[in-house]
């Protein structure tokens, strides 16, 4: 998704207000930018909470600037800079995390970006963006220009399936029709499990939705939504981040004060690292019982 990120973003670049930084991360994806951005592309080196802090003085000045680096050198390391200087006031700084969840796998656990959206929201005014698909890079770019508000986009891994009819882009969609549970998605893991539910008869499909845009409040959750959980009793929720902070908890305190919760809520999480080892994010996704087969599995158990 970075490549996309990168070919997105060289429009914006004869923008008066664009300005892009990076922790010295970005080889073989990001020249574009480089080179059309020139002098306001800005390689700030091995020194995050500074990059963060620059961002914040140049957002006060008027400028837009998006900063980037890999997701947990980016919302841990400088955590206090986020915090204090952009969220405290307000400020249009565009934060670029790439590698959500468990997406550098086998360099382990100090690269991974488990609690990453859950501790950004924590923040004011806070805005995460989570694109399952390719497709949604260019219009997350989009709505975080157009909001001009403290902004996280996490990227990983394109996974869609090939030829998937995919929906135009809302923060919440609707990609598989079906008269199962109800199935929530949150990420680029959305494409191999839709991959894995297509296998599925029609008659056994869960109603599959996808969500990519936090926080959200009881009047975001759609209505259509809102019906398919009435219908189904049972909502699955499937994202790459640790219990506490994730959609799962946000849904679910969502549905309780509305007064409509489900009979069955399942929440598939990241666990962190079970075994004690380190591997590929398939590794890892499996340990954690968030692959496709695991899913599958969930969906045919008896009530």
């Amino acid at each position: 998704m970075r490549t996309i990120l990168s070919k997105s973003l060289i429009p914006h670049c004869q923008d008066p207000d664009f300005v892009f930084l990076t922790g010295d991360l970005g080889f073989m994806a990001l020249e574009g930018v480089r080179d059309a951005g020139q002098s306001r592309f800005i390689n700030a080196g091995v020194a995050e909470q500074n990059m963060v802090s620059v961002a914040a003085g140049m957002a006060r000045t008027g400028l837009k600037p998006w900063v980037y680096s890999i997701a947990p050198f980016l919302y841990a390391r400088p955590f206090e800079q986020i915090r204090n200087d952009v969220c405290l006031h307000g400020l249009p700084v565009f934060l670029v995390g790439n590698g959500g969840g468990y997406g550098y796998g086998v360099m382990g656990s100090t690269h991974h970006a488990l609690e990453d959206y859950g501790v950004l929201l924590a923040l004011s005014g806070m805005r995460v963006y989570i694109p399952a698909f390719g497709e949604d890079v260019p219009v997350a770019i989009e709505r975080i220009v157009k909001r001009a508000g403290p902004a996280y986009l996490r990227l990983g891994r394109d996974e869609k399936p090939k030829d998937f009819p995919l929906p135009s882009y809302a923060p919440w969609r609707r990609v598989l029709e079906g008269p199962g549970a109800t199935l929530l998605l949150v990420g680029p893991l959305a494409g191999g499990i839709c991959a894995a539910v297509m296998t599925l008869p029609e008659s056994q499909r869960p109603r599959t939705w996808v969500l990519s845009e936090l926080p959200f409040q009881p009047a975001d959750i759609p209505k259509e939504f809102l019906e398919d959980v009435h219908a189904s009793q049972h909502v699955i929720v499937v994202e790459e981040h640790v219990a506490q902070g994730s959609v799962g908890a946000l849904l679910a305190h969502a549905l309780l004060c509305m007064g409509v919760p489900p009979r069955r809520f399942h929440h598939r999480h990241a666990l962190g690292y079970p075994s004690g080892y380190y591997g590929s994010q398939a590794f890892h996704r499996e340990e954690c019982s968030l692959h496709p087969a695991s899913i599958l599995a969930l969906l045919r158990e008896k009530p």
